[in-house]
């Protein structure tokens, strides 16, 4: 079983004035204003954690720099998952065969792409198994939203669908998942490409 460990980075004003691109008293303006959530260090310095950064960059408007990215993914931990699949047998037994495979994570079920946006925004899982023909939301729509979405830590993405076919495979991917999986499914193969995308991650 891989598993990454969780490095939450914390930033001085001054970094976050490098990252953004402005100077150091923008960040601490930024700071004073209450526009950017920060703690006092006991030496009265300002601390920021990246997640109350990214935050702040979405309510701005602002562009997401390259080096925030590359914290984030560095940062993420791949300790839960979430199974995304309306056909509610196949569902708990994914549950199942996966629970059995990593005991150590925690997993969420939905049924459909509403329920799945919910769950996604709650906990933030790691790596979502996730069926591209969803009632409500489908499958590409809420995959491009969660790729989009900075402040999810950019999850793994496993689409799987019963179409088998070269054009819903390759729109999935142009839509932003890690990777494709055919139905029905083999749950020890699934497994095998799910070690495989934690690994490259870690």
């Amino acid at each position: 079983m891989a598993k990454t460990d969780k490095k939450i980075r914390i930033f001085s004003a001054l970094e976050v004035a490098n990252i953004c691109g402005v100077v150091n008293q923008t960040a601490i303006n930024w700071i004073k204003n209450g526009y950017l959530k920060a703690f006092t260090t006991p030496g009265g310095q300002y601390r920021v954690y990246s997640e109350d950064l990214v935050d702040f960059l979405h309510s701005r408007g602002m562009r997401m720099p390259e080096e925030l990215q590359k914290i984030l993914a560095e940062q993420m931990t791949v300790n839960s998952l979430l199974i995304v699949d309306d056909d509610e047998e196949l569902n708990n037994m994914m549950n199942q065969a996966l629970s059995e495979r990593y005991p150590g994570f925690t997993i969420y079920q939905a049924f459909d792409g509403f329920d799945a946006g919910r769950v996604i925004a709650e906990h933030k899982p790691g790596l979502i198994v996730l069926d591209i023909d969803l009632p409500g939301v489908d499958g590409h729509r809420l995959c491009r939203q969660i790729k989009q979405d900075r402040s999810l830590g950019n999850p793994i993405v496993v689409s799987i669908s019963g179409l088998d076919d070269a054009t819903v495979r390759e729109q999935i991917m142009e839509d932003g998942a890690d990777a494709f999986v055919p139905k029905p499914l083999d749950f020890g193969a699934l497994a095998d490409r799910i070690d495989q995308l934690i690994g490259e991650r870690g």
